[in-house]
C-alpha cells in the first residue's frame, strides 16, 4: 500500500453536495484535474455506483467507497470527502436502501488485485468508530493524509 497516492491535493473538507451523484462529480473531477483519473473516471464511477452501490452504514458515520474499472485510471489514488452535510448512498448489496453518508473514500486502482487488498485495509478503518470521528472532525487536509497513510501502513 506503500505506493498509491494519499494527497492532500485530493481531499475535499466540508464538501457541499445535494446528492450522491453531485459529491461523486465533485471529487472525481477534482482527481482528473490533479492528473490521477482519465476524463472518462466520472462517467464511469457514476455508472458504476447506480449498477453497484457503495455506501456502507458503518458507526457513528456512514462511507461510500466508489470506484471503477482500471482503465480510467492513470495513478494509483485515493480522493476522500468529508461532506458538510450527509447525502444519501444506496447501501453496497442493496436496490434501493440508502444510508447518509458522511464520508467519501473514492478508489483509483490500476490492478483489480490491488484494489482488493485495499478495501480489505479500508474495512478496518470504517470499523474503527475512533479513527471515522477524527476524519470527520479533520480541520486540515494533512491531518487526514497522515491518518490514511498511518492506518494503511499499520495494517500492512
Amino acid at each position: 500500500m506503500h505506493d498509491i497516492k494519499i494527497d492532500a491535493a485530493n481531499i475535499i473538507i466540508d464538501l457541499e453536495a445535494n446528492q450522491s451523484e453531485e459529491a461523486l462529480k465533485k471529487l472525481s473531477n477534482l482527481m482528473y484535474n490533479n492528473g490521477d483519473v482519465k476524463s472518462s473516471y466520472t462517467d464511469a464511477v457514476i455508472e458504476r455506483e447506480r449498477t453497484f452501490a457503495t455506501g456502507l452504514p458503518t458507526a457513528p458515520y456512514a462511507v461510500a467507497i466508489p470506484h471503477t474499472d482500471i482503465q480510467h485510471v492513470n495513478d494509483k489514488s485515493i480522493g476522500i470527502a468529508v461532506l458538510k452535510n450527509t447525502v444519501p448512498f444506496v447501501i453496497m448489496g442493496e436496490l434501493e436502501e440508502t444510508t447518509d453518508v458522511k464520508l467519501i473514500f473514492m478508489l483509483a486502482m490500476d490492478k483489480e488485485a490491488a484494489q482488493l487488498s485495499l478495501l480489505q485495509k479500508l474495512m478496518g478503518i470504517f470499523q474503527n468508530e475512533q479513527t471515522l470521528t477524527t476524519l470527520v472532525n479533520a480541520k486540515h487536509k494533512q491531518e487526514i493524509v497522515t491518518l490514511i497513510k498511518s492506518e494503511l501502513n499499520e495494517e500492512a
